[in-house]
């Protein structure tokens, strides 16, 4: 505080405007076997496309862990995914050389070996491709000046055509507009007007006559030639634009750039040459363009361009291997660098605890990463998943749900019926009692858009994605808010007798009504006992509350503790309690935080205690209907209070 002797005018500034934050509702989590992707590292996804652009589309040894995450994306768009690391292998290039000890052969590797981003089979699809500046010389062509154009628009093809005669070959020279085909990309234009990339439609050429060239030793005729280039997308251009013309035959695998690279550059684009990765052979994946092989070259802009950092921080499908290895400028066309050599150690079924344990235990800090739920995903008959993810994650955190689905071989494999309601209790069995879990009833019959099939997926992704749509304090069950998506059939569907036993197991049957769709119908948490915790919106509710709170109450640590503290910490939660109230999921609440709960004892101990009391909203489990019928002359008042 300021001090002042003289006449002075001093300003101070309190801040009155503290609140509780809002309930927020965080990511989901899953951990599992992918195909792709960094591993051991949560990475946020945000929609299935993601999804598959960042850990690879479903095949036979990951698809139910996959459509557990993609399941749940379609209710929600926020889900952590954490890629096991199983043991994988990354694929290397072919075209380099190791010796004894794995290390590159320089010799072997002009601009330093590439391989595979991530570990996993999925790698081999990759090749590398790369020119030079010296290189693009024998695939991109800067064609001189070109007199009598003509430019004809039709508006009926939407196309553009010009003709150009007079254009200069020389005797043991390639002519360079030869090899145009459908498909080709010219830059046209000149420096005053300016250059536009259209794309060829169809090509056609026409010899005019030939000439000598007296005086000239190096030329022996001149070839006159008339070209006939239409295009398929329109433009509006003057004669005078085409008075130069640029133009690059297609690279292999179509890897068009629209410049050759300038000296000391080069161009690199990934391939994916067998069409394993977009299901398309030859598809460009990503292309770099002009980068520098000059370490610690930087672009006009002032951002990093050497190669080996430009690949590191921006491809997601290759690293450069070594990038201590820099030889000259390369003399040939390009080089192509097929990856190979990686494989998958793992599929859901052989994966062990030992490999998703380390991709689970990134997400138990609570200070590191902010969760709501985690999905189970593929589960094992032993369930030493379950138990981990609910022992070692939701119990060590306390703020976050379990979601767990039965295995496979207890609610699919098996064909009875009633072995598939005992085998589920049974599963149910192997999981510790807690609170911070959810456990559905099984599988369902979902479609595979990627291998044109169907498949039986864990429910768990969609248990998730019903609680995320709905506020803490609702229960995402029930024909309202608790029909599930991407369901042909179930593999369980439980009757009233089933669902009954199921419940008293603390099991959520999800089941198929005709008229209805399938639904889950249960709200149950995996406490165990008679509690207002074993509904999973009372579980929610205290999690959310308990975390907003808790967050508001940081603001109050090294305050003194006094009267004007308490009295300001219970008037920040007061509006907050008060607000979800109104929204329906609270009953009533108080907040003490006074003398009575702050006593000098526990001032002198440098602590501050509130209670807060809450009776928390209940959701509907059963209804009873009472039907009555009385004679024509009774009053309904007269039996009302006798037969309700």
């Amino acid at each position: 505080m300021a001090f002042s002797v003289s006449p002075s005018v001093i300003v101070r500034e309190v801040d009155a405007s503290q609140a509780v934050p809002a309930i927020a509702n965080p990511p989901a989590a899953i951990a599992g076997v992918f195909r792709w992707g960094p591993t051991n590292e949560p990475i946020l996804i945000s929609s299935e496309n993601q999804l598959v652009d960042r850990f690879g589309a479903p095949n036979n040894n990951n698809y139910e862990t996959f459509f557990v995450a993609s399941d749940f994306l379609s209710y929600s768009n926020a889900l952590y995914v954490v890629r096991a690391d199983d043991g994988s292998v990354t694929s290397n290039s072919t075209t380099i050389v190791r010796d004894g000890n794995n290390d590159i052969i320089p010799e072997s590797s002009t601009y330093g070996a590439f391989e595979a981003k991530y570990p996993g089979e999925l790698g081999n699809s990759l090749e590398v491709t790369w020119v030079s500046s010296t290189g693009f010389e024998n695939n991109w062509r800067e064609v001189g000046e070109i007199t009598q154009n003509k430019v004809s628009n039709s508006a009926i093809a939407q196309t553009i055509s010009f003709n150009s005669s007079s254009m200069v070959v020389e005797t043991g020279n390639t002519d360079q507009l030869t090899a145009l085909t459908a498909g080709d990309v010219l830059v046209v234009g000149n420096d005053s007007v300016g250059y536009q990339e259209l794309k060829v439609a169809s090509f056609a050429e026409t010899t005019v006559t030939d000439e000598s060239v007296p005086g000239d030793a190096n030329t022996s005729f001149i070839a006159l030639y008339q070209y006939d280039v239409s295009f398929s997308n329109k433009y509006t251009l003057a004669e005078t634009s085409l008075n130069k013309l640029e133009f690059t035959r297609k690279w292999q695998h179509g890897s068009n750039f629209s410049r050759k690279p300038d000296a000391n550059h080069i161009h690199i684009a990934v391939i994916d040459s067998d069409g394993g990765i977009s299901g398309t052979s030859g598809f460009m994946l990503e292309k770099f363009e002009n980068i520098s092989t000059t370490v610690g070259a930087v672009s006009p802009q002032g951002l990093t361009n050497y190669y080996g950092t430009v690949i590191e921080n921006f491809s997601q499908w290759v690293k450069v291997a070594n990038t201590t290895v820099v030889g000259t400028a390369a003399t040939a066309l390009s080089k192509y660098e097929q990856m190979a050599g990686g494989t998958d150690a793992t599929t859901e079924t052989t994966a062990t605890l030992s490999h998703i344990g380390l991709a689970l235990d990134t997400l138990k800090s609570a200070n590191e990463i902010d969760i709501s739920f985690v999905l189970q995903g593929k589960g094992d008959d032993a369930a030493t998943r379950a138990n981990y993810i609910v022992s070692n994650i939701c119990e060590t955190r306390k703020d976050c749900v379990a979601f767990i689905s039965p295995s496979k071989e207890a609610v699919v494999d098996e064909l009875k019926t009633n072995a598939k309601l005992t085998k589920a209790i049974a599963y149910r069995n192997k999981v510790q009692n807690s609170s911070y879990m959810f456990v559905d009833s099984g599988y369902k019959y979902r479609y595979d858009k990627y291998n044109d099939m169907y498949r039986w997926t864990p429910l768990n992704g969609d248990m998730a994605g019903l609680a995320a749509r709905v506020e803490a304090w609702e229960s995402p069950a029930g024909f309202r808010k608790g029909v599930i998506k991407n369901v042909v059939k179930l593999a369980f569907n439980p009757n009233k007798t089933m669902r009954d036993a199921l419940y008293g197991a603390d099991i959520n049957p999800v089941m198929s009504q005709v008229g209805q769709g399938i639904v889950l119908f249960g709200d149950k948490t995996g406490l165990g006992l008679a509690s207002a915790f074993d509904r999973l919106n009372v579980r929610r509710l205290f999690i959310a509350v308990e975390k907003s709170i808790a967050t508001a109450a940081q603001s109050f640590l090294f305050e003194l503790n006094d009267e004007f503290t308490q009295t300001q910490f219970k008037n920040i939660v007061d509006p907050f309690l008060r607000d979800i109230q109104g929204r329906r999921g609270i009953i009533d609440y108080r907040v003490i935080s006074d003398s009575t709960v702050n006593t000098p004892e526990v001032i002198d101990q440098n602590k501050f205690r509130a209670s807060i009391f809450i009776k928390p909203a209940r959701s509907i489990n059963v209804i009873e209907l009472t039907f009555v019928a009385t004679r024509t002359g009774i009053e309904f008042d007269e039996i009302v209070g006798q037969l309700t």
